[in-house]
């Protein structure tokens, strides 16, 4: 998740960029008008060649897109229901519209969720985020987004070569090799997790190594506070983040200006009410909806869980599209934890492995700039150190990420049907 906060005394010496390209400088009112001709098109192609959208699309004539008001009455398709949906059809619920010898990867998300991903230079479209934040073409680039089935690292590398960027393939932990790779290779740049970028800052302080290179990170998957980017400034790192998903890519991402998270010029973004999926005003929180122009992967009306509101006005960067505050919560239950996402279906999943459990509750809050997860386990056997271990085990096997378990006694935990309790 990610909450933007406003930078405090940043890095000197920064020039300010120029932009990516044209599109980020174009007049408001011409780019909504072409913004709705690229939904209109979207529409025609996936409904000619998804099956998804053949069936879903039924019945809509892609010509009376005219408006965003029309587009508000386009069915919504939401990641919530995807893991069913692909478990209907899969690998994609049939949405994918590739040839089959342009597929170059598949991913498995938390859920599991599968995302595609061609060989189309630039596929998640992180390079505008990247450029945003001062990476060019000769930078050198510590990758630390995981490699492991999400895409998170291969969205990062695809955008720096995009760039001209050499990308060191870090990837998460290792915190010693990574303080040791950088110590002798010397990258300027670093693409990860903020508080993975804390650890390696306090490693190599533990250890006097000099990792002074690194002048420029972009982070993603979780909060950036203002603590952690004025200890980055502090050691002479300008960081800046972005929103992204796997399903998507790049959603928005900030400038220098950091005034706002800009929305990404290829695709088409909406705020809706909750269950109602109708547009909210500006300045109304609301869910994130998405109309990507990936032609490979159509998501239409694609409603993300993630709340947020746009803010009034322009950047003081001049990129003139509109932007969001931040990331304000989830619609649903599912939440973020260090980068992945959790879904109350896989705690349903983690209680199906373990019979003595009764009830459980996931607890999600936040310490020293490090998400921590908390299992709290309705049993009558509250004292079995051995459940508490194969609990931690099945939590790791089906989340990809670590949590603590604590066992409680039945009916200490409320009756309110909340899975996931998000408390940061």
């Amino acid at each position: 998740m990610i909450h933007l906060t406003k930078c405090y005394p940043t890095v000197q010496n920064i020039t300010m960029p120029t932009y990516y390209d044209a599109l980020e400088t174009r007049d408001p009112q011409l780019r909504q008008t072409e913004l709705i001709h690229a939904v209109a098109n979207q529409v025609t192609h996936a409904k000619n060649n998804s099956a998804y959208y053949k069936k879903l699309f039924a019945g809509i004539n892609a010509a009376d897109i005219t408006s965003p008001n029309t587009i508000a009455k386009l069915p919504i398709t939401r990641k919530s229901e995807l893991i069913n949906l692909q478990k209907i059809t899969p690998p994609f619920a049939g949405i994918n519209t590739y040839r089959k010898d342009k597929l170059k990867y598949i991913f498995a998300s938390p859920g599991p969720i599968f995302e595609p991903a061609t060989t189309d230079k630039n596929y998640w479209r992180f390079a505008r985020a990247l450029f945003a934040a001062g990476f060019r073409d000769g930078d050198l680039v510590q990758n630390c987004f995981s490699y492991h089935l999400t895409p998170a690292g291969a969205m990062g590398d695809d955008g720096c070569h995009a760039l001209g960027c050499t990308v060191i393939p870090g990837g998460v932990g290792n915190t010693e090799l990574q303080v040791t790779t950088m110590q002798t290779l010397r990258p300027n740049a670093y693409i990860g997790t903020p508080s993975f970028l804390k650890i390696i800052l306090d490693c190599a302080t533990r250890s006097s190594a000099d990792i002074s290179s690194l002048k420029k990170a972009l982070v993603s998957g979780e909060a950036l506070t203002i603590s952690a980017r004025e200890t980055f400034a502090a050691n002479g790192i300008s960081a800046l983040q972005c929103y992204a998903i796997a399903d998507l890519g790049l959603i928005a991402y900030e400038s220098f200006a950091e005034d706002g998270l800009i929305i990404d010029e290829q695709l088409y973004l909406e705020i809706v009410n909750p269950g109602r999926d109708e547009p909210v005003a500006d300045g109304e929180i609301g869910e994130v909806v998405v109309t990507v122009f990936n032609p490979d992967y159509p998501l239409s009306r694609f409603a993300t869980g993630d709340l947020s509101c746009i803010k009034d006005g322009i950047s003081q960067c001049g990129r003139t599209n509109r932007r969001l505050t931040g990331l304000l919560g989830r619609a649903d239950q599912a939440a973020k934890v260090r980068g992945m996402f959790i879904y109350p279906t896989q705690i349903s999943a983690i209680v199906n492995r373990h019979p003595e459990i009764n009830r459980a509750r996931l607890i999600i809050s936040r310490t020293d700039e490090k998400d921590q997860m908390l299992l709290k386990c309705e049993t009558a056997d509250i004292t079995n150190l051995a459940m508490v271990d194969a609990i931690k085990l099945t939590i790791r096997a089906i989340c990809k990420v670590r949590g603590e378990v604590e066992l409680v006694a039945p009916g200490i935990l409320p009756n309110d049907e909340k899975v996931i309790d998000d408390i940061r």
